[in-house]
């Protein structure tokens, strides 16, 4: 059984490399990160398992994956990118990785809070254009934090956030519990919250899960952070939130295009921190990340 890495960067690919070991499946690595879907028949070759990073493989060009039967997605996001139940359809497993990078994203996801609060991001930008900026930050300690979602990163930011000093109180859409956070119904996190930050996975459920009716709802000022998916918000009503200053600021990791448009509104924020969808992005996520997908190669040949 051959398999191909068909979108690796340098530092992904040099780490496959090194974790390979002996009787490994045969796994070619395809050394270009931009690939188009267009090119996945030619890259993939007739392998029959593909490890994709951040490639779309739309459902019709999958019919023409010859051989084709395992995706390892690099990440548990693999909606944004195809659509798993149609390549079941096909024959076509999609794998998932779950949890490599809890503490990167969650560490992201608090600094892009105390970013947001403390005007960080604005003031250096004007300090570089000649203007000595002083902004008044939202003091953190003793604020409530909000998590929309609660798996293995919100249990993470949990636990910086109220090392902190800070009132952590969390929405599931299943019961859950954690030392010291309180969970609650969603309009009651959506009121009580100084910062909310979305820790849901996307689906057809989530998609627009904060709907312009729930930006309304949130207390006046609040902070809004999202490292999930773009998608889970309804941009337009987040846009115009931040431009009456319903929500004060934003911090974020991920948006409905990818990369980021140079003339995208919400370039032109004062209010909004932007980060290039990297929250995930340390040596040791990596480690983790492509250890695991080397895991899902060996199940996949011992069937």
């Amino acid at each position: 059984m051959r398999g191909v890495f068909v979108d690796a960067n340098e530092s992904l690919a040099v780490i496959f490399e090194r974790l390979e070991e002996p009787g490994d499946p045969k796994v070619r690595i395809h050394r270009d990160p931009d690939v188009t879907p267009e090119q996945l028949p030619g890259v993939i070759d007739g392998a029959e398992i593909a490890i994709v990073d951040h490639t779309a493989l739309p459902t019709d060009i999958a019919r023409k994956c010859a051989g084709l039967k395992h995706v390892v997605f690099l990440g548990t996001g693999a909606r944004s990118y195809m659509n798993p139940e149609q390549l079941a359809e096909l024959g076509i497993a999609v794998h998932l990785i779950r949890g490599y990078g809890d503490t990167a994203v969650a560490e992201s996801a608090v600094a892009l809070m105390w970013a947001s609060a403390r005007v960080l991001a604005q003031m250096d930008r004007e300090m570089r254009a000649g203007n000595w900026l002083r902004e008044d930050g939202m003091q953190l300690t003793g604020k409530t934090l909000g998590l929309i979602g609660f798996g293995g990163i919100a249990a993470e930011v949990s636990r910086i956030a109220l090392g902190s000093g800070m009132r952590v109180i969390a929405w599931n859409r299943t019961a859950k519990t954690f030392p010291g956070v309180d969970f609650v119904d969603l309009k009651t996190l959506l009121v009580a919250s100084h910062v909310v930050s979305l820790h849901l996975l996307l689906n057809d459920e989530t998609r627009g899960f904060l709907s312009r009716e729930r930006i309304a709802s949130m207390r006046p000022g609040v902070i809004l952070v999202n490292t999930a998916r773009g998608a889970l918000i309804d941009e337009q009503a987040m846009i115009d939130a931040l431009q009456s200053g319903h929500i004060r600021h934003a911090g974020l990791d991920v948006f409905n295009i990818e990369p980021l448009p140079v003339d995208h509104p919400l370039t032109k924020l004062a209010n909004v921190t932007l980060s290039a969808h990297s929250a995930f992005r340390t040596p040791e996520a990596s480690e983790n990340l492509i250890g695991a997908a080397w895991e899902h190669c060996r199940r996949i040949v011992k069937r």
